[in-house]
């Protein structure tokens, strides 16, 4: 059986919670409750399709990402978006970070069949956000302020089992 399979950084509670605000507001404002299915996360590596007999090496290889690396902040601030008309998104947007772009590198290494360019953000509206809904938040939450930090201590691979639910975390740890 196929199941999909992603890796990711997960934010401390207090900000999921806080993410969850502004996904609730599009769901009732803008006609998007899709985004209200997953918790707050930055991807480093993009949902992906295996068979679940796989799953052993899906979670070897993910044991292998060299993760050697001092644990280090984000900050999230202020929002973006991704204004494809099939497609729009809006984000919660991390600043320029060299630390979280070595960290996707490490995972794209060891991960290296799904090469795409590196876009970091917590989603806020997407999926069933229409593109005229879309420019309707957009037009509030492209001033809206958001400002927060959290250190990254730690990667986890997901699998979606009717929601994404996580099956390993490896902590970043520099000796």
């Amino acid at each position: 059986m196929e199941k999909l399979y992603f890796i990711a950084i997960s934010p401390p509670r207090k900000i999921i919670d806080e993410v969850r605000i502004f996904k609730e507001d599009f769901a009732q404002q803008y006609n998007n409750s899709k985004a209200l299915k997953n918790e707050a996360h930055i991807t480093l590596l993009p949902p992906f399709s295996r068979n679940t007999e796989s799953e052993s090496d899906i979670t070897e290889a993910f044991r292998k990402i060299d993760t050697d690396v001092t644990p280090f902040e984000i900050v999230l601030d202020g929002f973006g978006s991704f204004p494809n008309p099939k497609h729009p998104v809006i984000f919660v947007k991390p600043e320029t970070n060299s630390a979280l772009e070595d960290l996707h590198l490490r995972v794209q290494h060891q991960f290296n069949f799904n090469k795409r360019s590196f876009n970091p953000h917590i989603t806020v509206g997407y999926r069933d956000l229409s593109f005229e809904n879309y420019l309707k938040a957009w037009e509030i939450y492209k001033n809206k302020a958001y400002k927060t930090k959290f250190t990254v201590d730690k990667i986890i691979l997901f699998r979606h089992d009717g929601k994404w639910i996580p099956i390993d975390e490896k902590t970043l740890n520099l000796f």
